[in-house]
């Protein structure tokens, strides 16, 4: 507690720190006042009804920041912008320019590749604002007399989607930690009061049971998510001996440390956004005229609608996209290379190839820890869900994960931006 207070006061007595955390807090601001701004033509009465009884909404709103439950102008939220990474990361593993772009050109070449991201996200944000739209419109909650005012419509909500990827991009760029997920995090915790008060008003006596179970849970994911999250394998690197003139450099041991979960909290976001887009498609061409059409989409939404194959899928796609992202992100050869051209190297293994597979060869079986790890936690929600039959354990597993993984990267930049200040 008492580092805890002297990290705060050093925060608060260093000038760039605290513009970094003020700017932060404002950013957050703009964002929840957005997602307080409805579209025209809501029927507040039949939008809580449907959102109430459809699992699909609820998870697509923790990726809006609570946008979606009041059909604000930042509703799409961040989906358009997360599918467009997702989209331009897969390309790189067909693409040789675009992987060489995005691993060899150092910060210029990534500040490319995002901003093929972010034009991306704009069709994007256009496909699913209006499928989106169209869905609700077709259930009776959004009502529009003309052509023009869906287009109206269609414009504030891409227009949303860009405004929240242009804050993520700022929140990155001048305030501490991932933007994208300090956003996903702000919305998540700005539903805690609302949660609160609807469990204080339905409390139970009966439930006392499942709630603590609950809790139980939420400790153990809460302590998962650390052990895992701050888990490393050190690599020993030793720099070799160098004499120029009288003096001798080099010689010093130290380690390279893998962490066990390379990928953070980036796997659960993309296999939400890859489950939650042909939910999207499924339920905007359900009511297409077309009997082929409609039967191809009652059997997509029957399937994803099944706890046990949602949980199934759920888990593969995280598994598969913690070794994807963390085969992006990490190039075990780059790293060979740049020990090597600084003179350093794993005692007991040739300088080159030799290490780059070494390395490789740790990095896959430590991810495989992590992947298990990160696909056990996100589904065992849904297996809760299955068995208690109450759906905001689904919703609030996945809710929580991001938050302690934000949370914990959050630390780990005011920890390193307060020792810079210090050296």
């Amino acid at each position: 507690m008492e580092s805890l207070f002297q990290k705060l006061s050093v925060i608060m007595h260093d000038a760039s720190l605290r513009r970094r955390i003020f700017y932060i807090f404002f950013i957050l601001l703009l964002f929840r006042v957005g997602a307080n701004i409805p579209v025209p033509g809501v029927d507040i009465i039949r939008l809580q009804e449907f959102f109430a009884n459809n699992q699909f909404l609820g998870l697509l709103n923790v990726f809006s920041g609570g946008g979606l439950s009041n059909l604000s102008i930042v509703m799409l939220g961040l989906g358009p912008y997360i599918t467009g990474s997702i989209i331009m990361q897969l390309i790189t593993i067909m693409s040789p320019k675009l992987k060489a772009m995005y691993h060899e050109e150092g910060e210029l070449g990534k500040k490319k590749f995002n901003q093929y991201s972010r034009l991306l996200t704009v069709p994007l944000a256009l496909l699913q604002g209006f499928g989106l739209l169209t869905l609700l419109e077709r259930q009776g909650i959004l009502t529009y007399t003309s052509l023009f005012d869906k287009s109206l419509d269609i414009v504030v909500v891409v227009a949303g989607a860009v405004l929240l990827m242009w804050l993520g991009e700022l929140l990155t760029e001048y305030g501490i930690g991932n933007g994208v997920s300090l956003l996903i995090f702000a919305g998540i915790v700005s539903r805690l009061p609302t949660i609160i008060s609807q469990l204080a008003f339905t409390f139970d006596v009966s439930q006392i049971p499942m709630y603590l179970g609950f809790a139980a849970v939420s400790i153990m994911i809460i302590a998962g998510v650390v052990f895992i999250t701050e888990s490393e394998r050190p690599i020993p690197v030793t720099y070799a001996k160098r004499i120029r003139g009288n003096k001798v450099y080099g010689g010093v041991s130290t380690y390279l440390p893998l962490r066990v979960n390379q990928a953070g909290v980036i796997p659960i976001i993309f296999a939400l956004s890859i489950l939650l887009f042909p939910q999207m498609i499924a339920n905007f061409v359900a009511n297409v005229s077309n009997p082929i059409v409609q039967t191809i989409s009652k059997m997509v939404l029957s399937i994803l609608q099944n706890h046990w194959i949602y949980a199934s899928l759920y888990f593969i796609l995280v598994f598969l996209f913690t070794y994807f992202y963390t085969a992006i992100t990490f190039d075990p050869e780059t790293m060979a290379s740049n020990l090597q051209k600084n003179g350093a190297f794993i005692p007991g293994v040739r300088p080159g190839h030799m290490t780059s597979e070494y390395v490789g060869n740790i990095l896959n079986r430590i991810t495989f820890v992590g992947a298990l790890f990160l696909g056990i936690i996100a589904v065992l929600p849904l297996a809760m869900q299955g068995l208690t039959g109450v759906s905001s354990f689904a919703i609030g597993g996945t809710a929580l994960l991001i938050v302690v993984s934000v949370v914990l990267d959050l630390v780990k930049k005011v920890d390193a931006q307060i020792a810079m200040r210090e050296y």
